[in-house]
């Protein structure tokens, strides 16, 4: 996840340091095609990482949350990273969203256009990378932060899974005789708002 949040940033950089060049001064483009390619490719760049968080990211968190004590929050090396999650939950359930929606589209035209679908897939692409993009500009950070307190925490949160898998075991033998286990609940996730929309994008 950190080479991930590291590549959000090479895209970034990467458009960033050529955008000014199809603007005129008040930031508005005067090649729309080469602006508007440009942000195609930092989408689709970005996108691609973006996968990764949706791939290993709810996990990770969820063991890091469990791992956390409460003075590594208040004081520490991964407090400030501790504090950079609370949102994150929010960002990984929108992109979430957006890529369960591009399943549909693509479900969609397998069954309705096969004879076209590329010619819609592509911009069908381009539409999910583009919305995309805000949650892909937060992971970078977020994200980042995920991946910093995971490596921080991973004794402990290796602990506390073979811990959890004991507790397992030991639960499933008692069923087996007849006794009672007990089961996890899972963390809650919060709904995320759509970004402002802005005149451009950096």
């Amino acid at each position: 996840m950190a080479s991930a949040a590291d590549g959000i940033r090479q895209a970034s950089d990467k458009w960033d340091a050529v955008s000014d060049s199809y603007c005129d001064e008040d930031g508005w483009p005067v090649d729309e095609t080469g602006y508007a390619d440009g942000m195609v490719a930092r989408d689709a760049a970005a996108w691609e990482h973006v996968e990764t968080f949706l791939a290993h990211g709810p996990e990770v968190l969820s063991g890091v949350r469990a791992a956390a004590q409460p003075a590594d929050y208040l004081d520490g090396p991964i407090s400030a990273d501790l504090l950079r999650l609370r949102g994150i939950d929010s960002v990984l359930e929108r992109a979430g969203e957006i890529r369960r929606e591009w399943d549909q589209v693509i479900a969609l035209m397998e069954g309705s256009m096969p004879g076209s679908r590329e010619l819609y897939e592509e911009r069908a692409r381009e539409i999910r990378n583009s919305e995309g993009w805000h949650y892909a500009d937060e992971l970078s950070y977020s994200g980042a932060a995920l991946a910093r307190a995971a490596d921080h925490l991973a004794d402990r949160i290796g602990d506390d899974r073979s811990a959890h898998t004991g507790r397992v075991q030991a639960a499933l033998a008692r069923s087996a005789t007849g006794r009672h286990g007990a089961s996890a609940a899972s963390p809650p996730t919060s709904a995320a708002s759509e970004p402002p929309a802005v005149r451009r994008s950096r």
